[in-house]
């Protein structure tokens, strides 16, 4: 096993500042503690989270590996802070079979840096037709409890009602990529008065709302539970504040680019603020702000989406979407939130951690002796310009680039062992190790799981 790992003066979400011993994978003592044997780390002027979780996110393996690997993918998500990332199905193969999602599971524990839960598909090949092997999924070792075909909406309300029923049986979600296909042929951006003056085909916000308000009437008819992914207008914040007052079994999520970048981006022509949604007005970022602050939106997740230099650097109008923001999200979070005193640092710990392991099925314990350390130390204090150094994606296709961040994650611990340390990422070699030994140690003492 690791070397034991002692903590010193950390501040917790609560604002207590303690000392926190991790042994054997554990947190095994958290006060004032002396140990002969530990590592000790000055975490003084440190926030301690336990390690955050992503609920979307694209590793791209197997098929897209010129864009990320699960290790790639892994390894930008620990030098985040994050411990846990549930990867969409958006593969080639496709993850709708027990097969594609063991090998991903498989795949994550080989490189150990994060645990990686895979999310599988909501239909056969993404196609939006017959279901996929949902239940075979559910029941294979990676235990898939979360199902989206996301990159492509579920736009047939059928397919989607029995889909919802299906899921319901064993405690599933299904997450929504809420964009009605015909209202979206050809779009290129946020439908308004900048698309005009660009020429860019629009992207209107009533796409993504009629698709939410349909879904969570579907989910009330039939009592199941609705996840939605990356929301990005204000009206959709109304929709889903509206359909929690109803009691509906809805959550959602948004992205930190939704947070913090406009459309006006666009002006620009460069395609690395070409994403799906698209970025929005300042009055949709205002209101989804206030939507995560008062606790309409649950999560937040980072939509992480890898390209080749290639797919990015070329015309607006063939770029591919996306951004990867694995490395940047806890950032982005204290740059709009936490900065603007929206949200607390306890906050911040339920919509990066707890939240998400809760709508992914996964169970949370938070920094309390017994729990699996996981956990993130970060630096609120630095501040840097944020560049392709920070980057541990195979892809940089970053908005974030030359932009000036607040915050720096310092230590990010995987039952028990430091994948980041003291800000660098700790090698691929040393963290398989670590890797092997805990899977050895967790298959003799019965193992733990955790978020």
């Amino acid at each position: 096993m690791s070397e034991p790992l002692l903590f010193r003066q950390a501040t917790l979400p609560s604002g207590e500042q303690t000392d926190v011993l991790v042994r054997d994978g554990l947190i095994v003592e958290i006060g004032s503690v002396t140990s002969k044997d530990a590592r000790s780390v000055d975490a003084a002027g440190l926030q301690m989270l336990p390690g955050l979780v992503d609920l979307h996110t694209h590793l791209r393996e197997p098929g897209f590996e010129q864009s990320e690997t699960v290790l790639t993918g892994s390894q930008a998500a620990a030098v985040g802070g994050f411990t846990t990332v549930f990867p969409m199905a958006n593969t080639m193969p496709v993850a709708d079979n027990a097969s594609v999602v063991e090998l991903e599971l498989a795949r994550g524990r080989e490189a150990g840096y994060v645990h990686v839960q895979p999310i599988g598909a909501v239909t056969a090949g993404l196609a939006g037709t017959a279901l996929a092997d949902l239940k075979g999924m559910a029941d294979s070792r990676a235990r898939v409890r979360v199902f989206s075909d996301d990159g492509k909406c579920v736009d047939d309300p059928l397919v989607m009602r029995r889909a919802l029923e299906y899921v319901s049986s064993f405690d599933g979600v299904i997450a929504q990529h809420a964009q009605e296909p015909r209202l979206t042929e050809g779009a290129q951006m946020n439908e308004g008065e900048v698309a005009s003056r660009l020429g860019l085909a629009g992207w209107p916000a009533i796409a993504e709302e009629t698709i939410i308000a349909r879904d969570v009437l579907i989910a009330e008819s039939v009592g199941a539970a609705l996840h939605v992914c990356h929301l990005s207008t204000a009206g959709s914040v109304d929709v889903i504040r509206w359909a929690k007052a109803r009691g509906i079994r809805v959550t959602a999520e948004v992205t930190p680019h939704h947070l913090l970048l406009t459309e006006d981006l666009a002006e620009s022509y460069d395609a690395r603020f070409k994403v799906n949604p698209p970025l929005r007005t300042t009055e949709d970022v205002m209101a989804v702000r206030q939507g995560l602050a008062d606790g309409t939106i649950d999560i937040v997740a980072t939509d992480h989406a890898p390209h080749p230099t290639e797919a990015k650097e070329c015309e607006w109008d063939v770029a591919a979407f996306g951004m990867v923001g694995l490395e940047s999200a806890l950032s982005i979070v204290l740059l709009t939130m936490v900065e603007s005193g929206q949200l607390s640092w306890n906050d911040v710990e339920r919509v990066m951690s707890r939240a998400p392991s809760q709508i992914g099925r996964l169970e949370w314990s938070g920094l309390v002796v017994g729990a699996p350390a996981r956990l993130t130390l970060v630096d609120p204090a630095d501040r840097h310009v944020f560049s392709t150094e920070q980057l541990a994606s195979r892809s940089q296709n970053s908005p974030y680039l030359g932009r000036e961040l607040p915050g720096r994650v310092a230590y990010t611990a995987f039952d028990g062992y430091l994948t980041v340390d003291a800000g660098t990422l700790v090698s691929a070699e040393t963290v398989a190790a670590h890797a092997s030994a805990a899977r050895a140690n967790s298959a003799t003492s019965g193992g733990v799981t955790n978020g």
